[in-house]
């Protein structure tokens, strides 16, 4: 018979991820797939303990991803005056997300979604009328100010993992 192996104090057990980490990795794994070098994020919806969709940041099906033509790069200008760069060809990993949970009929009501970067605006206002419920975000985006107020007034429960700031070229 085969003795059993025992656990000394110094040889560690295995600690599996908690359900949060579990689904941010995947969010790295979902954005690879993105078609825009700015971001390449990715996003999960789960609702007890299972994917109902995801998304990447990339341009509607059928048309020219950045990687293949170049950003439709915009400026915008704040009321407090700075001025930031957004690449528009594509739509956001949110926002895909729950356009792929809508397109075959998947209910996001009191789901979570796990994201990349911190919503912005847009995507925040679209997640609250998808009936999510909490979302986490790995790390903070520079637009993501108003939608993380907007989570706020809607009582949206908004966690991030990071505190750090997702910085590219071309801010």
């Amino acid at each position: 018979m085969k003795k059993k192996k025992r656990i000394t104090k110094k040889e560690e057990r295995y600690q599996r991820p908690s359900w949060d980490e579990y689904f941010i990795n995947l969010v790295a794994m979902v954005g690879s797939r993105g078609t825009c070098d700015r971001g390449r994020a990715g996003c999960v919806i789960v609702k007890e303990k299972r994917i109902l969709a995801t998304g990447y940041v990339g341009a509607p099906v059928g048309a020219k991803h950045c990687d293949e033509s170049g950003h439709e790069m915009h400026t915008v200008k704040h009321e407090s005056g700075d001025e930031t760069r957004h690449c528009i060809r594509t739509s956001h990993a949110e926002v895909n997300a729950i356009a792929n949970a809508a397109r075959f009929g998947i209910s996001l009501e009191g789901a979570t979604l796990y994201c990349h970067m911190a919503p912005c605006y847009v995507c925040a206002k679209m997640i609250i009328n998808a009936g999510i419920k909490r979302v986490v975000s790995e790390m903070d985006y520079h637009g993501s100010t108003r939608g993380k107020e907007i989570f706020k007034e809607c009582k949206i429960k908004f966690e991030q993992v990071k505190n750090e700031m997702q910085v590219y070229k071309d801010m």
